[in-house]
């Protein structure tokens, strides 16, 4: 395919990001969504939370054409996921809980691949990596083997992989599983720095305080199902002192979490 076919273009004015309706999957008969609805408007982050087992990562999967759902409605930068799923994929970036990147090769190298794999020209592909080596500040390693790297320079090279074609949507499974909060940090200004050039991020994360810090919208999946949605204030406002009898102050994202998934401020299954 021609690199002018391939090119992603923005999500058409008047429509939403991402959008999922009534999407239902069962794997032998177990629902893993049960009716899943989600949408997130352009240029945002949002933060898609819950428990193990609820749901996330089999949402994802579907949102990214991964996976097909046994019915519902998934629409992703103005592309219909089910009956378009190939316009959809050139349209997005995934990056995932994994490296993806080949630790033997250089940052550069990798980063040519991607652009090669896509369908980019070679000089495109090699412009293209100079371009993104010098937006996530590893210029100075770029020929170097991925295997010399710090846990946070791969996860901003894995960033950079994902957008080789400058998509219009970024999913991020749980981004900064694993490292430190220098390397984290890190990454959350990467991510910070993607949406406001235009990007919209769905984040996926283990950790409540890293939705806080970067999530414009917050949805809480639980049993398959999103059970609340917000701003991170709104849903804190929400679960409130006078709804957790534990709670005698403004509540953390944690403890709202564990109300809005069924368990006490403590943690302990209600």
């Amino acid at each position: 395919m021609p690199y002018e076919e391939a090119a992603p273009r923005a999500v058409p004015p008047g429509e939403p990001a991402i959008e999922a309706v009534e999407v239902r999957k069962s794997y032998r008969g177990v629902p893993a969504l049960d009716g899943f609805d989600l949408t997130v408007a352009p240029g945002s982050v949002c933060g898609l939370l819950g428990p193990n087992g609820a749901g996330k990562t089999t949402a994802v999967r579907i949102l990214a054409t991964l996976l097909r759902p046994d019915s519902g409605r998934v629409r992703v930068a103005g592309c219909d996921a089910l009956a378009d799923p190939r316009a959809v994929r050139y349209r997005i970036g995934l990056v995932g809980q994994n490296a993806s990147v080949d630790e033997v090769l250089t940052g550069r190298q990798n980063l040519v691949l991607f652009g090669r794999l896509h369908h980019l020209p070679g000089a495109g592909a090699r412009r293209r990596a100079d371009e993104l080596l010098e937006r996530f500040e590893l210029t100075g390693a770029a020929d170097r083997p991925v295997a010399g790297y710090s846990g946070g320079m791969r996860r901003r090279l894995d960033l950079a992989a994902g957008l080789v074609l400058s998509p219009p949507v970024l999913f991020l499974d749980e981004p900064t599983t694993g490292l430190d909060p220098r390397a984290r940090l890190d990454v959350w200004t990467s991510v910070r720095s993607l949406v406001g050039s235009g990007t919209t991020v769905l984040l996926t994360t283990q950790y409540l305080e890293e939705a806080d810090q970067l999530a414009d919208r917050i949805a809480v999946i639980d049993a398959g199902r999103v059970v609340a949605e917000g701003t991170p204030d709104e849903l804190k406002a929400r679960v409130g002192p006078d709804r957790v009898e534990t709670i005698t102050r403004k509540p953390t994202l944690d403890e709202v979490f564990l109300h809005l998934t069924g368990q006490h401020a403590t943690g302990r299954a209600s």
